[in-house]
């Protein structure tokens, strides 16, 4: 497994770069360039303007201006953003924790949501239960996230006020407090269950379907015939077996943790990674958007590696060579 994981790693490198030659063609396809953010605004005298290019290496030619970005950025230097005018590396760590509380969240609410329904949607099959927990995991699947975070601030926050509609902590609490964390959980709570709403009701149905797929498989036939107890049957060999596509859907969900709530953060205005990614596209703030985008990709294959070896682990015939 350690060898299969090297090779991994390893072959992260060419698809990284290749990354970084389309993410920075992109950001100098955009409409206007670095200069925008640096330059004095009340000054327009031509000579000013092309001065400030040549220092800022804006006339070199497109590979130059490659070769010393990825070299910057291999080195910490994500450089600077021209709007809020701190290096971006600063503003994207500001970030992070809070998108990683958000996605942490979402995953706990999603697994617990999943396994709870799962399991008894699984032993209790084509029932009143198993069908209105059916019902809602379509419609769940069925509506937008973006619609369903609108709804969900209208019906949560306006009308019943549960739950603030923006931000991620409120106003004037100190750091570290217990009134301060309690106040995050709060804000985090309706963001994270509208973003684990579509994961829950597809892992509920694919765990309700492997369960009632293994319980009419022919080892579990055997252990029924051999007089094994039905609570051993279900946990040991239905349960366990049912479980494997659900530990491997966490190691892609690890890879998304901080680039899933794009749309999810925009909405609520809570200040993370994915609205700051928005912000920068809008802004063309293109530091910032090529330093999230680069790291959004290696989560991705991170992501993808750690699927890859839970599925070895949890799957003894799996054999990563």
């Amino acid at each position: 497994m350690l060898k299969y994981a090297i090779r991994r790693i390893v072959g992260m490198i060419p698809i990284l770069f290749l990354l970084s030659v389309v993410v920075f063609t992109l950001a100098k396809a955009m409409p206007g360039d670095a200069l925008s953010g640096e330059i004095d605004p009340t000054n327009t005298n031509p000579q000013y303007i092309e001065e400030m290019r040549e220092k800022l290496g804006l006339n070199d030619p497109i590979y130059i201006q490659y070769i010393r970005w990825i070299k910057d950025f291999v080195q910490g230097d994500f450089g600077k953003s021209f709007k809020y005018k701190v290096p971006a590396s600063e503003l994207i760590a500001e970030r992070i924790p809070n998108t990683l509380f958000l996605g942490v969240t979402s995953l706990i609410i999603t697994y617990l949501f999943a396994f709870i329904m799962g399991m008894y949607s699984g032993k209790n099959p084509y029932r009143l239960g198993d069908n209105i927990i059916a019902t809602v995991n379509y419609i769940a699947l069925a509506i937008p996230s973006f619609v369903a975070a609108i709804v969900a601030i209208y019906f949560f926050s306006f009308k019943l006020g549960w739950f603030p509609s923006t931000g991620s902590v409120d106003i004037g609490l100190k750091p570290g407090t217990f009134d301060y964390w309690m106040s995050r959980l709060h804000h985090v709570l309706l963001p994270a269950i509208v973003l684990g709403a579509f994961n829950t009701a597809s892992y509920t149905q694919f765990l309700r379907n492997d369960i009632i797929e293994n319980s009419r498989k022919d080892f579990v036939r055997t252990a029924r015939a051999k007089g094994t107890s039905e609570k051993t049957i279900y946990n040991k060999h239905i349960l366990r077996n049912s479980m494997i596509p659900l530990v491997t859907f966490f190691g892609f969900d690890i890879g998304g943790i901080l680039g899933g709530a794009i749309i999810t953060e925009t909405i609520f205005t809570y200040p993370g990674i994915g609205s700051l990614f928005l912000n920068s596209l809008q802004f063309r703030d293109y530091s910032v958007f090529m330093a999230i985008f680069m790291m959004l990709s290696l989560m991705t294959l991170i992501g993808n590696l750690i699927a890859d070896l839970l599925y070895g682990v949890v799957d003894p015939r799996i054999r990563l060579e």
